[in-house]
């Protein structure tokens, strides 16, 4: 009896003798190719874990017999690339930002540098074909906050606006009129209403007439008496459709009344005055550069 063997009725594969709850395992080894295959793997990862970097120890990693590095192929792939870029960064740091505009050489170098830098360091907050978020600026259009001439954009990139970090940076700072109290609820709600005639949107007219009083004494030095903004304050053009915030009258009260401050780091202290040309170069080419 020991040695007869126990047949499945239903497959007909013999079993392992093994039984659980009625249950019977089926002795099916593994097919022998695959057994050759799993210990030829086997005795390649012995022989991968001697040749290659592997097993960490307590102060560093074992080197392998090898002595192949990743890390090192990586370095040195990066060094031959700046060994590559060097004459080209070279002449962008004595270029001008307009010799830089007019030489092609430099201006392909510049641009695709620029898009690099921008896609690692702006796309974060401009998104990453530079059409901006609410509270972030669209820097494809025409509409500057700070000016859109070459110029103006590397003195932006490089200085930032309203930050803690340099003392040259980009700073205005519009009144909280409401909470601030220089203007009631009603004035603001008046220069709202005023805002969105500015802009050729729907309106109260009766409030609007009323709302131009308050602009004229209290808007009108910063964004003009047309409200067509004035870039040396950072004070933005009321009078279009584009807007950092929004333009609807909910919008356009909440702003009025509790002001707003936008934020941008001061990107010379970051980066170098290399890449600081090369983004300034790129973000005036992407179409709304003055």
């Amino acid at each position: 009896m020991a040695g007869q063997k126990d047949i499945d009725s239903i497959s007909g594969i013999e079993t392992t003798g093994h039984e659980w709850d009625g249950i019977k395992e089926l002795n099916n080894p593994l097919p022998r190719w695959w057994l050759w295959i799993f210990w030829a793997c086997v005795v390649w990862s012995v022989g991968y874990w001697i040749a290659y970097p592997a097993w960490p120890l307590i102060t560093g990693y074992s080197k392998g017999l090898l002595g192949y590095s990743s890390r090192a192929d990586v370095a040195a792939e990066v060094a031959a690339a700046k060994q590559d870029q060097a004459v080209f960064r070279a002449k962008l740091e004595t270029a001008s930002l307009e010799q830089i505009r007019t030489q092609s050489d430099l201006l392909e170098f510049a641009l695709a540098g620029g898009r690099s830098a921008f896609n690692v360091n702006c796309s974060q907050c401009h998104g990453s074909g530079a059409q901006g978020f609410t509270g972030y600026p669209n820097l494809n259009d025409d509409e500057w906050l700070w000016g859109g001439s070459l110029a103006d954009i590397r003195k932006t990139i490089t200085h930032g606006v309203r930050n803690d970090e340099d003392e040259d940076a980009r700073t205005s700072d519009m009144p909280a009129f409401l909470r601030d109290e220089i203007l009631t609820q009603p004035e603001v709600a008046d220069v709202a209403e005023f805002v969105l005639k500015l802009s050729g949107q729907d309106h109260d007219p009766d409030r609007a007439g009323r709302g131009a009083v308050v602009f004229a004494e209290q808007c009108e030095p910063c964004h003009g008496q047309d409200g067509g903004g004035d870039p040396e304050v950072g004070a933005p053009a009321l009078n279009n459709a584009l807007w950092l915030y929004a333009g609807d009258r909910d919008t356009i009260i909440e702003t009025v009344s509790y002001s707003r401050r936008g934020v941008m780091p001061a990107w010379g202290r970051i980066l170098d005055e290399v890449t600081v040309k090369q983004l300034a170069v790129y973000v005036h080419s992407l179409g709304g550069g003055q």
